[in-house]
């Protein structure tokens, strides 16, 4: 007797490339435009958290989209010029170390999710957002996706843009103050990082005075 199939998920999912299988399905459902949600700076000691919202042109998407953090610096410049001159819409939007103080985190990356949203060319009938909360006050549907920078194009698209645009930002910092590295470490608690920071203390309105080792 055959045993019986288990729609259960398979334990360990296997995730290669995003493709573009939930926009289709928005498409399907009269949700498009569909744009993709991300951001980049959740862990550093310093510096804003960037959001990105990218709605693709599906005729046109670029070739080669990941999840930022599996792309080297040169491959993300590429694809961040890229999806600038092919998507239907691109928006960028960050929240302050200050606001991150004053919130946390967590609320700063969605609230940055949804300013970038707002901030689209387009009007987005829904979208897909990375991890695990959906932006509170969005003005369409939404849903969750983890790991969703690599499962949707989308998102994967905002992604690179968040990372990109974010490891500028900081570049910009260093060569203001170079005592802090800010080039090169992006404001993560590098080694480098730390001892600048025990030398010369904390960066007013940069660095995130409630991460630790601020709080210690």
């Amino acid at each position: 007797m055959a045993r019986p199939r288990s729609d259960s998920p398979p334990l360990f999912e296997f995730i290669d490339k995003p493709d573009f299988a939930f926009e289709t399905k928005a498409i399907s459902a009269g949700l498009w435009p569909c744009a993709g949600l991300d951001e980049a700076g959740r862990g550093p000691l310093a510096g804003p958290v960037v959001a990105a919202a990218v709605v693709l042109d599906p005729g046109n998407i670029p070739s080669g989209l990941d999840d930022s953090k599996r792309l080297t610096a040169a491959q993300r410049d590429a694809l961040f010029d890229e999806v600038l001159c092919k998507a239907l819409g691109v928006a960028v939007a960050s929240v302050s170390a200050d606001s991150i103080d004053r919130s946390d985190i967590r609320k700063a990356s969605l609230e940055a999710m949804r300013r970038a949203l707002a901030g689209l060319p387009v009007a987005a009938k829904s979208a897909l957002a990375d991890g695990r909360d959906v932006p509170p006050g969005l003005a369409c549907t939404c849903r969750a996706l983890v790991k969703g920078d690599q499962r949707s194009q989308s998102i994967a698209a905002a992604s690179i843009v968040a990372k990109v645009t974010r490891d500028r930002m900081m570049s910009v910092c260093g060569s203001n103050d170079n005592r802090y590295g800010f080039e090169v470490h992006m404001g993560y608690a590098t080694a480098r990082h730390r001892a600048a920071i025990i030398e010369h203390g904390a960066s007013l309105r940069l660095h995130r005075i409630s991460f630790a080792p601020f709080r210690d």
